[in-house]
C-alpha cells in the first residue's frame, strides 16, 4: 500500500563476543524504523487486508486486541492515513484511565468497544458490528492475507544468504508468512511470547502454503506470559541496548533477543550459522513501564 513509504532498511550486523566465540553471525532487520506508529511488522500484515477492504468499498475496519495491542493502534493509524473509519473490539472492561495505547488509538479516530474476556475468547462480536460495510480483521492480523503481507518483509533483504530467520511469535501470522517465503533449506525460528500456547503450531500450519516448510517454535522465553516481564528480562534489554544500540520492547522483541542469545550460548545453532533476526517493532508498549526502568 502506497500510503506508507518504506525506508531503505538494511540488516544491521551485531557484534558480540558470544557470536565470535560460537562462530555464529547475526543481523537485525530493523522494522521498528518503518513508521513511528504503524511500526515493525504491522504495516506488512495489514497491507493486503486494507487493499481488499478498499476494493470492496468497505467504510469501517473492525479489529480486535487488548489494552496494549500494537495491532490496535497500528490499525487506527493506518485507517486514518487512508481515510477509512476504524473500530476496535477491546478485551476486558473499560477502565477510567485508558492505556497510552488505547488513548492513542482514540486520537487516531478509532471507536472502542469493550467486551468481557469470556466473550472475547469466544469471539462473540456485538450485534451492531454485523454491518455490510464493515471489514473485519482478526486479532494481530491473523489470516491468509496477513501471512501474505508478512512474507513481503523479506523483500527488504537478501534473505537467502541466511541459514535461519528468527522472530517473536504472538498469533503466528508473521512466522507463517516468513516460512512461506524462505528457501527449503532455511529454517524459521519463533520465540513464543505467550505461556503454554499449545495451539500455536496448528495455527501456523493453517497458513502455510507448503506444509513441508520447516519452522520451530521455542516456548522457553515467555517470562511468565504475554506482556509479563521480570527483572532479568529488563536487565537483558538494557544490556542488549548498551552493546548494540538497538531498543526492544518487553512484550515481543526483548524476549526474542534474550531467547536468540541464550540459544546461541547453548549451541542450538551450529557453528557457521548466519541468523537474520526480525525486529518487529512494538516499542510503544514500553510506555507501561515505570520511568527509568529502561535506559533508552
Amino acid at each position: 500500500m502506497p500510503f506508507i513509504p518504506i525506508p531503505n532498511i538494511a540488516p544491521e550486523k551485531i557484534s558480540l563476543d558470544l557470536l565470535s566465540k560460537k562462530n555464529v553471525e547475526a543481523s537485525v532487520l530493523r522494522l521498528d524504523k518503518v513508521h513511528p506508529v504503524i511500526s515493525g511488522n504491522k504495516w506488512f500484515k495489514l497491507r493486503y487486508y486494507f487493499e481488499d477492504a478498499i476494493r470492496q468499498n468497505k467504510k469501517t475496519i473492525v479489529t480486535f486486541g487488548g489494552a496494549w495491542s500494537n495491532h490496535i493502534v497500528a490499525t487506527a493509524a493506518a485507517s486514518k492515513e487512508i481515510g477509512i473509519n476504524s473500530l476496535g473490539i477491546i478485551r476486558g472492561e473499560e477502565t477510567v484511565d485508558l492505556s497510552p495505547t488505547l488513548r492513542q488509538a482514540k486520537e487516531f479516530g478509532m471507536e472502542l468497544i469493550f467486551i468481557s474476556r469470556e466473550d472475547y475468547r469466544r469471539k462473540k462480536i456485538p450485534i451492531q458490528l454485523n454491518e455490510s460495510d464493515h471489514y473485519i480483521i482478526n486479532e494481530g492480523g491473523y489470516g491468509v492475507k496477513g501471512a501474505e503481507g508478512a512474507a513481503t518483509i523479506l523483500d527488504a533483504v537478501d534473505f537467502q544468504s541466511y541459514t535461519h530467520i528468527c522472530c517473536a511469535v504472538g498469533t503466528g501470522t508473521m512466522i507463517a508468512g516468513l516460512t512461506n517465503r524462505t528457501a527449503t533449506l532455511q529454517k524459521t525460528i519463533g520465540i513464543s511470547v505467550l505461556k503454554n500456547n499449545v495451539s500455536l503450531n496448528g495455527k501456523i500450519r493453517e497458513l502455510l502454503i507448503n506444509e513441508e516448510k520447516s519452522f520451530q517454535i521455542i516456548h522457553d522465553y515467555h517470562f511468565g506470559g504475554y506482556a509479563k516481564h521480570t527483572v532479568e528480562l529488563i536487565t537483558s534489554m538494557n544490556e542488549f541496548y548498551r552493546q548494540t544500540n538497538i531498543p526492544s520492547d518487553f512484550v515481543y522483541t526483548g524476549k526474542l533477543f534474550y531467547g536468540v542469545i541464550d540459544l546461541i550460548r547453548n549451541n542450538f545453532f551450529l557453528s557457521g550459522s548466519k541468523l537474520l533476526v526480525i525486529h518487529s517493532g512494538g516499542l510503544q508498549g514500553n510506555a507501561s513501564l515505570k520511568e527509568g526502568k529502561l535506559i533508552f
